[in-house]
């Protein structure tokens, strides 16, 4: 813009002084701006740190286990004026079941049944999950439709075929039930 207009037209015109002028320009940056030029080094820092996943929290946290003391609200505002955002993670959740297809759904052969007169003549199974600190742990389990007691289980930690055979051979080794006729 002093390309365009002579200094003393442009400090007339703001109604500012040419030695006011001169002072600002030369004028070093206050112990707060310097500590904000500080913390947004930090903050950038953490911000590479953390794969650009951090938000005003977690980057406060970041700064006072390193000993600066700051605010999440001078964080958030120093962050917002250079363009970084945390980024929230998606909750994961496990699809057990994949509708996406065209094969037939069998039947439910249990509806409109009444509840079994004797032990072993109807079992359930069904699949769950689990999470722990080693990952999803998955679990199948068989149950007897008349005690509505678990007669075999299995974990592991893959959904794969063989976590409910597993669980049905337990439960045809603990139970021996007649063959069916």
């Amino acid at each position: 813009m002093s390309a365009d207009h002579s200094l003393a037209t442009l400090c007339g015109a703001l109604h500012v002084s040419r030695s006011g002028y001169y002072a600002w320009v030369e004028r070093q940056p206050g112990p707060w701006a310097q500590a904000n030029a500080t913390l947004l080094s930090l903050i950038t820092q953490a911000d590479q740190e953390s794969r650009h996943t951090y938000g005003s929290p977690r980057v406060t946290r970041w700064l006072h286990a390193r000993g600066y003391r700051c605010g999440r609200h001078r964080v958030a505002r120093l962050m917002r004026g250079i363009g970084l955002c945390g980024r929230s993670r998606r909750r994961f959740r496990v699809c057990l079941t994949d509708s996406a297809h065209d094969l037939p759904i069998a039947a439910n052969r249990l509806l409109g049944r009444s509840q079994p007169a004797q032990p072993d003549v109807v079992w359930v199974a069904d699949i769950t999950y689990v999470p722990t600190a080693e990952g999803w742990l998955y679990v199948a389990g068989v149950l007897d439709r008349y005690s509505r007691r678990c007669v075999g289980w299995a974990m592991s930690d893959t959904l794969a075929t063989s976590l409910p055979l597993a669980a049905l051979d337990m439960a045809l080794t603990q139970r021996q039930p007649p063959p069916a006729g």
